[in-house]
């Protein structure tokens, strides 16, 4: 679904729950997962690599076993952790692979080797089944009705939208919360380099008195979401949201706010976060895009498209929304399974208070006027 379809109808994705097929020990053979047309994308391919790769040696009931007791149910793991941690020597040849799928995760996602491991495993479904594990791997597409699993022999299964899982289910994907994190800077630092003023670059001075006394913020004092752009399989969302305004040098200037608490739909948040540092604004409006990283986005990427869209943006003395230049400056191929629109927020300003529906409906902020006070 395009963004721009999505601001119009905030339409909700789809909650994958369950196993349609049987695993290898059942009477019936492996089910071919449908193949489509879809490019596959760099984190996709790595981590079907990593999930056939856990998959296969998962067939040691020895390390079976062992990684049954190290992934806890409901928890996320680190894959080269655990690989790399294993007693068992049938893990031996995993952790090879498991370092390789993370190194082209980090590159895919325009992130350097510091950051350190992005792929992750959790363990779902009847976890007290004495059935072999599936191991599965989320769909690129949030609107799939399927996603693939493999056995212990390689073989592929179906998961289905529509039962629960009856057998043990390992779900290969990527440290969304620390990718994110990352992100964000390598998001700041490459917007800074190529003009925009960032939280990564230095600020003009604010105005007479500002430092010395302190400055006026927007807080988030509530926050709920219809839909957090997150299917099952996935767990939890990573939502981050995008504040552009006009910098005191009368520049477009860009802030980026992690919200980690904001992982189920449906509940309501009371994180009292400061959204936005009217201090850093020009004017007192600025606009917020809320987005979802759903493991493939290149924050490289998405720093240049987004610089080369707002940097042609002039200050012609008078406040101009951003929403829409930010939205569409976003490559189409990022909404396939990249950084999902989920709201926007168009000309907050330094006085709104009380909620605010996003433009697309599917967000809901209360604001109240905060003053940071200097020390």
């Amino acid at each position: 679904m395009s963004v721009r379809k999505q601001l119009r109808t905030a339409a909700c994705g789809l909650a994958l729950t369950g196993v349609l097929v049987a695993t290898a020990q059942g009477p019936a053979a492996a089910t071919p997962a449908a193949s489509g047309p879809a490019e596959v994308s760099p984190v996709a391919a790595a981590e079907d690599a990593a999930a056939r790769a856990l998959a296969r040696s998962l067939a040691d009931t020895a390390w079976r076993a062992e990684a049954g007791r190290t992934v806890v149910r409901g928890g996320e793991t680190g894959l080269a952790a655990l690989a790399d941690g294993a007693r068992s020597r049938a893990a031996a040849p995993l952790a090879a692979e498991v370092a390789a799928a993370d190194r082209s995760v980090l590159a895919a996602k325009g992130l350097g080797a510091g950051t350190g491991g992005l792929l992750t495993v959790s363990l779902t479904g009847d976890v007290d089944s004495r059935r072999a594990p599936l191991v599965a791997v989320a769909p690129s597409d949030d609107e799939a009705g399927a996603v693939t699993a493999y056995d212990t022999a390689g073989r592929r299964h179906t998961l289905s939208a529509t039962e629960a899982p009856e057998v043990p289910v390992y779900v290969v994907g990527v440290d969304g919360e620390k990718a994110v994190e990352a992100g964000m800077a390598v998001l700041e630092r490459e917007l800074a380099a190529a003009g925009v003023s960032t939280a990564a670059a230095p600020a003009p001075a604010a105005a007479a008195g500002t430092a010395a006394t302190g400055f006026w913020t927007s807080r988030i004092t509530s926050v709920r979401l219809a839909d957090d752009k997150e299917t099952w399989i996935k767990g939890d969302a990573e939502i981050f949201s995008i504040v552009s305004g006009f910098g005191l040098d009368g520049k477009v200037r860009v802030d980026t706010v992690t919200h980690p608490y904001l992982n189920d739909a449906g509940t309501t948040y009371y994180p009292n976060q400061i959204l936005v540092n009217w201090s850093q604004y020009k004017y007192n409006l600025a606009d917020t895009v809320m987005m979802e990283d759903d493991g493939d986005t290149n924050y490289s990427a998405l720093a240049k498209a987004i610089a080369a869209a707002l940097l042609t943006i002039a200050d012609l003395g008078a406040y101009v929304p951003l929403v829409d230049p930010v939205v569409d400056a976003i490559p189409s191929s990022f909404w396939t399974d990249d950084a999902d629109f989920v709201d926007a927020w168009y000309t907050l300003a330094r006085e709104t208070t009380g909620t605010r529906d996003g433009a697309g409906g599917n967000g809901r902020f209360t604001f109240d006027r905060y003053w940071v006070s200097a020390l």
